[in-house]
């Protein structure tokens, strides 16, 4: 229908001043095609690494080594509330474990910024730990992660949590 309109409207005038309106009308066009394209892979990205981050998250709760691995970059940066800090080999040591035992973990008011291949993943988590040597407690935390993207795959580099 739009378009009708468009065609309609260059009908009248001076053949320049259809040709200049016409080009006007197609940059319109291309520029809102390339700006809603962005917008839905963007979007797409941001699902893909809310994916990750859940399967993160069912890995703390149920530790897999393999799925640890293959979820973190060999420079992982772990950082704990209580100001520890882990590399790959250590962290996924302690998560699978059980030094670090989480019997369920919920994420809320969670945000995804993506910038080019890194996303910035924020959200508050509400957790029920029995850490080796402890008794059962719970714990709520501000977390911030740090994903890259590698070989098509989101892979955490960063994160670091505070007590809330």
């Amino acid at each position: 229908m739009i378009f009708l309109f468009y065609m309609y409207k260059l009908s009248k005038g001076t053949r320049k001043s259809r040709e200049a309106s016409l080009m006007k009308h197609i940059c319109t066009i291309l520029i809102l095609s390339l700006t809603i394209g962005s917008s839905q892979a963007q979007q797409s990205e941001s699902e893909a690494v809310a994916s990750t981050v859940e399967l993160f998250r069912k890995t703390m709760v149920d530790p897999d080594q393999a799925t640890f691995g293959r979820l973190t970059s060999d420079f992982l940066s772990y950082g704990h509330s209580s100001g520890l800090i882990e590399d790959k080999r250590t962290c996924i040591a302690s998560m699978v474990s059980g030094k670090f035992n989480f019997e369920s973990i919920d994420l809320t008011n969670q945000t995804i910024s993506i910038i080019g291949n890194t996303a910035v993943v924020r959200h508050d988590v509400f957790a029920r730990t029995h850490d080796m040597e402890k008794q059962p407690s719970t714990v709520r935390l501000a977390v911030l992660m740090i994903w890259i993207k590698q070989r098509q795959e989101w892979v955490l580099l960063a994160r670091q949590a505070v007590k809330m």
